[in-house]
C-alpha cells in the first residue's frame, strides 16, 4: 500500500522529479544561478539549502525524518572519533549506528508488512495507521550508515561541521534514487572542489542522455509493460508475454540507468564526480557479469558493508553459501516489504551459487551468442518477478512466457505492439549496447582537420540539443514519468 500511495505521490507532482518541466525550467536554474554567484565559502550552504527544498518538496514530514537522520549520524560520527582509542566503546557505537539505522527504515518501510503477515499467520486484527514511505529512505539511509563505518574504518574524515554531514547525506543529485554514494569518495570533494568547463559541459552532456533515457526509452516502454502486465496472463499470447516481459526490462534498466547519468552528470556541474552506476548489463554472458554490470553502488555497498565483514569467499564452503544467501536475502528486502521481493533476491542468490559452484565451466565454454542468451533469459525472468503484484501473477506470466499456460502462440494485440513501437524498439536495442558510445570515442580520438573536427562537434551538439528538444515534446504531450526506483 506504501508503495502505491508513493506511485500517486509523484504522479500528482508532489515530488519534484529530474524529468518535470518545474525542475528543469525553474528549479535547476535557479540553484546553478545562485551557485556559480555566491563566493566559494557559501557554496555548500546553497547546495544544501536547494537540496533540502528539493526533498522538502514532497512534504515537510519526509524532511522532518531526513533531518533526524542527519543529526543521528553526525553524532555517531562524532562519537565514533571521540572513541577511536576505545575499542569496547567503538563497537558499541557503531552498533548503535546500525540499529538505529535499520530502525528508521525498518519502521517506515516494512512495519506494515510485517503486521500484514502476523495478521495472516496468527489470524489477528492489529490494525495501525497505515505509515507513509519517505521516499529514498533505502538509498539516504545506506548514505548515512556509509558516513559513520567510513570513519569507523579510517576511509574517511570525521565532519565536525553538521552541515558537511547534512550536504553528503541530502545532495539532491543522487538524493532520491541514488547511486548511493560512499562517503570515502567524496570526503574531499566536499570540503574542496573545482568546477571546470570541461566538467560543467560533460554535466550537461551526460544529463541530456540520461534524460532521453528516460523520457524517450523507459516512459514508452513503460506504458506497454503497464498494459501488459494489466492482463491475466491466461488472457495473452506467448508473443505478448514475451513483448510485456521484454518492455518491463527496457524500462527499469533506461528508468534507472537514465536518472543515474542525470545524477552523475548534475554533480559534474558542481564539481562532483560520482562513480558509475551501470555498465551495460544487457551484454553480460552470465549472473555473475551482470551483477557486477547493475546498480554497481548498491553491488559494491553489500560486498564492502556486508559480504566482506561476514567472511566472503575466504571461509568455508558452508559458509561462502551462507554469506551470499545473507546479501541476496537482504538485497531483496531492501527493494522492498514483498515476499515477491525476498523471493527475487534468493532467486539471484540461487542462480549465483549455481553458476559459481556447477555451470560456470560449462557457460565458458559456450559460443558467446549463447552466453548472452542465456544471461538474458534468466535476467528477464527475474524481472517478472520483480514486477509482479503476487506470485500467482509471476509464475502465470512465466509459464505464458514458456507456452505451458494453453495460450495461444501470437496475437494481434503483440504484433501491434512490434509494429507500432518498431522505431523505439530499435533505438532501445542500440543504446543497451555500448556502440553508439564506443562510436563517439573513435570519433573522438580521430585526427580531424579543423573543418572535420568543428563538423564532428557541431553534430554532436545538434544530437543532443534534438534529443533535449524531443524530451520536452514528450514532456508536454504526456502525463506518464514516473521513477521506478523512488518507491526504494
Amino acid at each position: 500500500m506504501g508503495n502505491d500511495l508513493l506511485i500517486l505521490d509523484y504522479r500528482k507532482g508532489k515530488v519534484m522529479l529530474f524529468s518535470s518541466l518545474s525542475f528543469l525550467f525553474v528549479f535547476l536554474p535557479s540553484v546553478l544561478f545562485c551557485y556559480y554567484l555566491v563566493p566559494r565559502k557559501l557554496k555548500n550552504f546553497i547546495l544544501l539549502i536547494f537540496s533540502l527544498f528539493f526533498y522538502g518538496y514532497g512534504g515537510p514530514r519526509y524532511l522532518l525524518v531526513m533531518l533526524a537522520s542527519i543529526f543521528l549520524n553526525y553524532i555517531f560520527g562524532l562519537l565514533v572519533d571521540r572513541y577511536r582509542n576505545h575499542p569496547v566503546k567503538i563497537k558499541w557505537v557503531l552498533v548503535l549506528t546500525v540499529v538505529c539505522n535499520i530502525f528508521i527504515i525498518g519502521y517506515y518501510k516494512y512495519t506494515n508488512f510485517l503486521v500484514e503477515n502476523i495478521n495472516s499467520v496468527l489470524g489477528s486484527h492489529i490494525e495501525i495507521g497505515n505509515i507513509v514511505m519517505p521516499i529514498g529512505i533505502s538509498f539516504f539511509t545506506f548514505q548515512a550508515m556509509s558516513y559513520v563505518i567510513d570513519v569507523y574504518r579510517g576511509d574517511g574524515r570525521v565532519q565536525y561541521n553538521p552541515l558537511n554531514v547534512a550536504l553528503y547525506i541530502v545532495l539532491f543529485p543522487q538524493l532520491i534514487a541514488g547511486p548511493i554514494v560512499r562517503y570515502e569518495t567524496v570526503d574531499e570533494q566536499i570540503q574542496s572542489r573545482k568546477e571546470t568547463v570541461s566538467a560543467f559541459t560533460s554535466g550537461i552532456q551526460r544529463f541530456v542522455i540520461g534524460l532521453g533515457k528516460k523520457v524517450i526509452i523507459a516512459n514508452t516502454f513503460g506504458l506497454i509493460a503497464d498494459d501488459v502486465f494489466s492482463l491475466n496472463p491466461s488472457d495473452m499470447s506467448v508473443l505478448l508475454a514475451w513483448v510485456g516481459a521484454i518492455a518491463y526490462s527496457a524500462q527499469i534498466y533506461f528508468d534507472f540507468s537514465g536518472y543515474s547519468d542525470m545524477a552523475i552528470g548534475l554533480g559534474r556541474m558542481f564539481g562532483f564526480e560520482f562513480l558509475e552506476n551501470f555498465d551495460y548489463p544487457y551484454i553480460s554472458k552470465s549472473i555473475t557479469e551482470f551483477w557486477r554490470r547493475w546498480h554497481i553502488s548498491l553491488s559494491t555497498w553489500f560486498r564492502d558493508y556486508l559480504y566482506i565483514p561476514l567472511g566472503g569467499n575466504k571461509v568455508s564452503t558452508l559458509k561462502h553459501l551462507r554469506n551470499i544467501l545473507i546479501v541476496w536475502f537482504l538485497t531483496g528486502l531492501w527493494h522492498g516489504a514483498s515476499w515477491t521481493f525476498i523471493a527475487w533476491g534468493l532467486y539471484y542468490g540461487a542462480l549465483l551459487v549455481v553458476e559459481k559452484y556447477i555451470l560456470k565451466k560449462y557457460i565458458d565454454k559456450l559460443w558467446a551468442p549463447l552466453q548472452h542468451i542465456y544471461a538474458l533469459f534468466f535476467v528477464i525472468v527475474g524481472w517478472i518477478l520483480f514486477r509482479a503484484n503476487t506470485f500467482e501473477q509471476a509464475f502465470g506470466f512465466i509459464k505464458t512466457m514458456v507456452g505451458l499456460n494453453g495460450t495461444e502462440l501470437i496475437s494481434n494485440h503483440g504484433i501491434y505492439y512490434l509494429i507500432e513501437y518498431k522505431v523505439e524498439i530499435i533505438i532501445m536495442l542500440i543504446a543497451a549496447t555500448p556502440l553508439g558510445r564506443n562510436l563517439v570515442l573513435k570519433l573522438e580520438e580521430r585526427q580531424w582537420s579543423n573543418i572535420g573536427e568543428l563538423g564532428f562537434y557541431l553534430g554532436k551538439y545538434l544530437y543532443l540539443i534534438v534529443v533535449f528538444i524531443l524530451c520536452i515534446m514528450y514532456l508536454v504531450g504526456s502525463s506518464f514519468n514516473p521513477f521506478i526506483y523512488f518507491r526504494f
